[in-house]
């Protein structure tokens, strides 16, 4: 029998389905950062191959086979920011198996979506993040001898990566929230669990009141963890530039420090 007040229905869903609700949030959280790392991982690929300088001077047999690879990775860039995630978890799933023969499975077909929807976003962004960084690091890579793959691990990608660490985690949030859609298809996280529940005891509001609260303390805390990692990744306030050439820093050592009025 449920209780005839608000605060006693939600006590007593979470008494009955708490457990469950937390087992659809802990599905929701690993699809969206498997399919966030993954997706990440297409973006530095595709934002490398966009990336690749052409000269006069390569042959015609490269100059060919990066045109299509980027016509190819345009296409796919542009279709997959350019439709909603459920129409392609609906294209995808069904039309893998009713054309391809592929059965997916929950995980494999929400982590799939996910990722390859978050690697059309990441690679526009890890374009923008190369292109940001200063022509000289590029030239001076050139110039000691490493190729375009080298530079960019070595020297472009580090530095790259810091600029476009936000929106890493602006994919990371939204991906978490945007998971619900992939109800579609019958994946079993938070959202398709809450449906469940709501639809038992007609409890619609006070469901997905604890829905919405889960959800907001799940992207709460991934927010403030990522932004502590972006200070991490600043490093201190204060640091030295140390040099072994003393006729460069006839003191040796350098200090800086941020704080205003620093010495």
């Amino acid at each position: 029998m449920l209780p005839p007040d608000f605060l006693g229905r939600l006590l007593f869903l979470l008494d009955r389905y708490g457990v469950s609700l937390l087992q659809g949030a802990g599905r929701t959280l690993i699809i969206a950062i498997i399919g966030t790392v993954i997706g990440c991982l297409i973006g530095f690929v595709v934002g490398i191959i966009q990336t690749i300088p052409v000269s006069k001077n390569d042959n015609m047999f490269k100059k060919i086979i990066l045109k299509i690879v980027r016509i190819i990775l345009a296409i796919y860039v542009e279709v997959f920011r350019g439709t909603p995630m459920m129409v392609q978890a609906m294209f995808i799933y069904y039309g893998s198996l009713q054309y391809l023969g592929v059965d997916m499975t929950m995980w494999a077909a929400a982590i799939f979506i996910v990722s390859i929807n978050t690697g059309a976003y990441m690679a526009e962004t890890v374009r923008g993040g190369i292109l940001s960084i200063d022509r000289g690091q590029t030239e001076g890579a050139a110039a000691i001898g490493m190729n375009h793959f080298t530079t960019m691990v070595y020297v472009v990608l580090p530095q790259a990566l810091r600029n476009i660490m936000p929106q890493i985690g602006n994919n990371l949030i939204i991906n978490i929230k945007d998971t619900c859609v992939l109800s579609v298809i019958s994946v079993v996280e938070l959202f398709f669990v809450s449906k469940g529940i709501a639809g038992a005891y007609y409890t619609y509001f006070e469901t997905f009141t604890l829905t919405m609260v889960i959800y907001l303390i799940m992207t709460v805390v991934c927010s403030r963890l990522l932004m502590l990692l972006e200070r991490k990744m600043d490093g201190p306030d204060t640091y030295d530039l140390a040099t072994t050439d003393t006729l460069a820093h006839t003191s040796g050592m350098m200090s800086y420090s941020a704080k205003k009025g620093g010495r």
